[in-house]
């Protein structure tokens, strides 16, 4: 067979392996029709320390975080590999180490051993969770996934191990029903959720940090009592469109330091590992629920929004802060 046969009866088969796994079904909504639901956050007394390490943010010469299942000696075994969507199933897994036992001990880091986020290859259904672990190591959580197609599982977490560096490893799910692909949101400086208004200043830049800011406010008026949600007044992630790179960024100063007033005004140093259009979920929490706001960004030399006006651009039943 010449090699264009085989290009050609490769790309068939893959093909008909995606339509087998997805189906084709009705398409759905645009994500600005659809209303996140409120949750209620029932988290501990926050964490004092605040950390930016281990693939959190870096340059073109360091490896974004979340595009490797080992890294450092450990590994995620993510035991739940498929799915079905709308329907509640236990996702579990478990870290090991290079012995390939499963590790039992990690260092709490804003407020929690662990860090899990979920989110689509579209980047259109993002959960933040905080799953529960076994004396024997397994973590999980129940997880209602609403929409067909390829999903990405991050976990953030350090070892508890002397010298151990945080790490955020990532490993494929499947998610099988009715699917139909959809594009990334368009790029925005003001995002809605719930009645709450973001407004998102800075720009995103490759290879070197840079501030953004995100204000909070409420029918016109400023939030200024925002309540403290995992050591901060807001917790931010940021995924590359394409491959899912994983940035996970926090504000510059935490409650009580004396300096950072909980709002209207959230304030983070980020770094993009590349050029390219990402999104960025905003978790605050504020009447003792915590919303997630979605923004579209670029970096590099096209950094710019293509619209000043606002836009629902919540994630589909985002920001699920799981227990």
């Amino acid at each position: 067979m010449n090699s264009g046969l085989k290009v050609s009866a490769f790309a068939a088969a893959l093909a008909a392996t995606f339509g087998a796994a997805y189906g084709i079904g009705e398409g759905l909504d645009p994500v600005a029709a659809e209303r996140a639901p409120a949750h209620d956050e029932r988290h501990a007394s926050p964490s004092p320390e605040v950390k930016d390490s281990g693939g959190h943010a870096g340059h073109d010469s360091t490896p974004a975080g979340g595009l490797q299942i080992s890294e450092g000696g450990y590994t995620l075994d993510l035991r739940t590999q498929r799915i079905t969507a709308g329907h509640r199933a236990d996702l579990r897994f478990t870290v090991r180490d290079d012995s390939g036992r499963a590790v039992t001990e990690y260092r709490r880091e804003h407020d929690k051993e662990l860090h899990l986020t979920v989110a689509s290859r579209d980047l259109l259904t993002y959960r933040h969770l905080h799953p529960t672990r076994a004396a024997d190591g397994t973590w999980s959580i129940p997880v209602d996934l609403p929409r067909a197609g390829g999903y990405r599982v991050f976990a953030d977490f350090t070892p508890a191990e002397k010298g151990a560096e945080n790490l955020t490893l990532g490993a494929d799910l499947a998610v099988s029903g009715s699917y139909r692909p959809q594009e990334l949101p368009r790029a925005a400086r003001t995002a809605r959720v719930d009645g709450y208004e973001v407004e998102l200043t800075g720009a995103l830049r490759p290879g070197r940090s840079s501030e953004l800011r995100l204000s909070v406010s409420r029918d016109g008026k400023p939030v200024t009592d925002l309540q403290p949600y995992l050591g901060a007044y807001g917790h931010l992630v940021a995924l590359r469109s394409g491959d899912l790179a994983h940035l996970h960024v926090h504000p510059q100063g935490e409650p009580g330091d004396g300096r950072t007033r909980p709002g209207p005004e959230i304030s983070f140093a980020a770094t993009a590992p590349s050029g390219g259009s990402y999104r960025l979920f905003l978790d605050f929490k504020h009447d003792g629920v915590v919303r997630t706001a979605a923004f579209t960004v670029r970096a590099g030399a096209a950094a710019r929004t293509d619209a000043e006006t606002p836009a629902d651009s919540t994630p589909r039943h985002s920001g699920d802060h799981g227990h």
